[in-house]
């Protein structure tokens, strides 16, 4: 099976890695000195699971010059997701499943109304990783799992294909005939922990222990639920207190991808993680009003970096 990365960022690279490491056809789309670095040295991953290098990964900036592929794992930022959903046209050919792996709950949608929807399985990770340096990428939970689905339920053979060869990365990996539900599943926890971990610039150790916070985070918690709720998703009733029960059984380090970037004064995933809840509630009469502040208090920030 042929592979391709579409931004070998913490999970596209940390996934991307493994499988090439277990002897995979991968070839990771990168850019800048990033890709310059695994290019000449390979890939190094920095893991809780293991340190390990792909001396001689293959690596280019070109989608083009890959040509179709079977398999492209889609792990951008949200942010560039449409200009990313274009550049890979050239490696989707009859057969090519695309799996998103993206924050946010709008990236199959995006995705395949360039490429196609048949083209697209649903996708959702748990994971914390980013880049440390050119060629180098940090993996830091005990977590790692793929929750992969067909959007209409059905449990097809490129779908078990799918999941077999994930599988061969170590990370715990699923099939969901509801992956629309396990995707906002995620996405009540990523929205919230960014938001908190944001404004408060710790680590989820730091922050789940103070009473304060820890009730502000519950709060924040159960807007991205209702929301959701809104929509029309069937979330658990007990939503609440699984995700804050997946906080406090993490690492006490951990920082969420868009965290680290705020506090780095890079270009975000605010809108895809914060932004979002704000307007999907706006339009739902939903009252949001901790995200409402994370996104009025963190959006001066992003407004900066975007012009630097």
């Amino acid at each position: 099976m042929k592979i391709a990365i579409m931004g070998t960022g913490g999970v596209g690279g940390y996934y991307g890695g493994l499988l090439a490491k277990a002897g995979r056809d991968v070839t990771f789309i990168a850019r800048g000195a990033h890709l310059q670095a695994i290019r000449t040295k390979g890939l190094q991953i920095k893991s809780v699971h293991g340190d390990f290098q792909v001396s001689k990964a293959k690596a280019t900036d070109k989608p083009a010059d890959v040509g179709p592929v079977d398999l492209i794992i889609f792990a951008t930022k949200t942010y560039q997701t449409d200009e990313a959903a274009n550049a890979i046209k050239p490696m989707v050919g009859k057969d090519t499943a695309v799996v998103p792996l993206q924050n946010g709950v709008d990236a199959a949608d995006r995705i395949g109304q360039v490429v196609g929807m048949d083209h697209v399985l649903g996708g959702a990770t748990w994971l914390s990783a980013a880049i440390q340096g050119p060629g180098v990428i940090g993996q830091y939970s005990e977590f790692r799992r793929i929750a992969l689905g067909e959007f209409s339920g059905k449990t097809t053979p490129r779908l078990i294909a799918v999941c077999d060869l994930l599988k061969e990365t170590g990370a715990a990996v699923e099939i969901n005939d509801n992956i629309l539900k396990v995707l906002w599943t995620k996405f009540v926890f990523i929205s919230a922990v960014s938001a908190m971990g944001s404004l408060t610039r710790v680590t989820f150790g730091e922050y789940r222990s103070v009473p304060e916070a820890r009730a502000l985070l519950g709060e924040a918690i159960g807007e991205v639920a209702a929301v959701a709720r809104a929509r029309g998703v069937k979330l658990d009733a007990d939503i609440l207190a699984k995700t804050q029960a997946f906080i406090d059984s993490s690492a006490p380090g951990i920082k969420p991808s868009m965290q680290r970037d705020v506090e780095a004064g890079k270009p975000s995933e605010i809108e895809s993680l914060i932004g979002v809840v704000v307007r999907m509630g706006a339009e739902k009469n939903v009252p949001t009003p901790v995200m409402r502040f994370a996104y009025a208090m963190l959006k001066p920030g992003e407004t900066k970096a975007q012009q630097c």
